[in-house]
């Protein structure tokens, strides 16, 4: 998984060839590019975060299988998302533009596959900014309930999520100067941030579990009777924390000798983030000292009630600001990467009212139009947390549902046809079949597991309401299609004229 010598494309591109590369992809250079390999690998793995897709779904991963299934389902989860970070790193290295998916899925497949993989990479974005940004919310509550007693209620929740939300689109539109200092700000953050929290569960308590608790004590509190149902719901703690690294494609018009960087991002940001979360969430159950305790912390937070039992309270309230800031950090560039898939979704003319969305401020060279659009959506998603009990969850299954098959649909389109693409600097050489297969193969049943009910029984509150997001950003696409299509047009790759050869009847999903 490294760039090959023989590679078509050179190793690495100065500027002016970064230029070239996006001209030859049939667009011309707006954004200003201040970001370096560093800044767009740190993007991926502040957005992935593993201090805020681990632990903003500790307590669910706890509920759904217990300790058992949250480490050995993290062993698991790691590899088989790496290999379709892999694969979808191999075609950003050949297209690196901020449309990413959509436009990969127009040059191998189609204009079909092209409008609804950006539909949906758009939804799995969106559901991030929620996921991302309502989780931080839950864990400032907890913090303030260390602090000064404070009781969250789904009101203050939801007026503390809009305010974050605020804050992260008024950062983002101060341009890329600053996002490129604040990811590289998040990534040492996150690992020292790791390190310290690490440390201190393992040094600090004078009790720690056993290998056996934390490797096989299984916890069913989902109401289903199927232990296997149960482990596979258990999945949606990785499948989500290993989500997002699709940020390098994203910023890839922002980055210096992109076609590299940015594919050695997305790879490099999923490696890092699965070794660290795994010794992160290690360190969390064998520290726990009052496991019923933990589940039922009156801060709502399982994580905080295992800093209090472990380490004492000001220990505690100091990691959990630790833990705030990072997340705030990850939610930050969520919102970044959402912003540029609408500039670029918008520019190719596939939303509505697109004229607005693609608008780029002169003085920033940010779209700041598609940030204020990124952020009122994702406040819109959560607001089913007013009465629902599993709100959250369902809102970062609706992520994962999102991202899952839009990074498996370019992969199987250059599964399907080989012959319409041809490798980057970067590839996976006689791997690549392999791999991708493997990689789609995965992508397709998590898409499918994450819509069922994840609590029984499905009632008004407990109803994970992932296939209605889904069901209806599928109908706004399909009609959006059948009557908005013809301003949609993705420009052709330069070397991409098989594609004139490309029937209707292939385009169809």
């Amino acid at each position: 998984m490294c760039a090959s010598a023989n590679a078509p494309w050179p190793q690495s591109e100065p500027p002016d060839d970064d230029e070239r590369i996006l001209k030859e992809l049939g667009y011309t250079q707006q954004l200003h590019r201040r970001m370096g390999a560093f800044g767009n690998f740190s993007a991926s793995l502040s957005v992935i975060s593993i201090m805020s897709g681990t632990l903003l779904l500790f307590g669910f991963g706890l509920n759904s299988g217990g300790p058992a299934v949250v480490m050995w389902g993290w062993l698991a989860v790691g590899p088989l998302v790496l290999c379709l970070a892999a694969a979808l790193a191999e075609i950003t290295s050949r297209y690196p533009t901020s449309g990413g998916l959509y436009y990969m899925a127009r040059q191998l497949g189609g204009e079909r596959w092209s409008w609804y993989t950006g539909w949906l990479n758009l939804l799995g974005l969106l559901g991030g900014i929620a996921a991302q940004d309502y989780g931080i919310a839950t864990f400032t509550a907890a913090w303030a309930n260390l602090q000064f007693g404070f009781e969250p209620t789904p009101n203050s929740l939801l007026v503390m999520y809009a305010v974050i939300l605020a804050l992260h689109a008024v950062m983002n539109l101060f341009g890329t100067r600053l996002m490129n200092v604040l990811t590289s700000l998040s990534a040492w953050w996150h690992l020292a941030g790791a390190v310290v929290i690490i440390g201190a569960l393992t040094l600090v308590p004078s009790h720690h579990r056993s290998a056996g608790f934390v490797f096989s004590e299984f916890t069913n509190n989902t109401g289903w009777s199927s232990p296997v149902y149960v482990i596979l719901l258990g999945m949606l703690l990785p499948c989500f924390a290993l989500a997002g690294y699709d940020t390098s494609a994203h910023l890839s018009e922002e980055t210096s000798g992109a076609s590299v960087a940015a594919a050695r991002g997305i790879v490099r940001s999923v490696a890092v983030s699965w070794i660290a979360g795994g010794i992160l969430l290690a360190a969390l159950l064998f520290a726990i000292q009052d496991y019923t305790g933990t589940l039922g912390s009156e801060t709502g937070v399982p994580v905080a009630q295992i800093f209090l039992d472990s380490l004492g309270v000001a220990t505690a309230k100091a990691l959990m600001l630790v833990i705030i800031v990072a997340q705030f950090l990850c939610g930050y560039t969520v919102t970044a990467s959402a912003s540029r898939m609408i500039y670029a979704f918008a520019r190719d003319g596939a939303l509505p009212g697109a004229a607005r969305w693609q608008k780029v401020s002169r003085r920033t060279a940010v779209p700041a139009n598609a940030v204020r659009l990124a952020v009122v959506i994702a406040f819109v998603l959560a607001l089913p947390s007013l009465y629902s009990a599993t709100a959250f969850s369902a809102v970062t299954a609706i992520s994962v549902v999102g991202f899952t098959p839009a990074y498996a649909i370019p992969v199987l389109l250059r599964l399907r046809h080989p012959d319409r693409f041809t490798p980057g600097p970067w590839h996976l050489g006689r791997w690549s079949r392999p791999i991708g297969w493997v990689a789609v193969l995965w992508a397709a049943g998590v898409t499918v597991l994450f819509l069922l009910p994840q609590s029984s029984p499905v009632t008004s509150t407990t109803f994970n309401y992932t296939p209605v997001a889904l069901l209806v950003v599928l109908v706004m696409a399909a009609l959006w299609w059948r009557f908005g299509r013809s301003s949609y047009g993705v420009p052709r790759s330069g070397t991409a004229n098989a594609h004139d050869q490309i029937e209707e009847a292939e385009n169809i999903i």
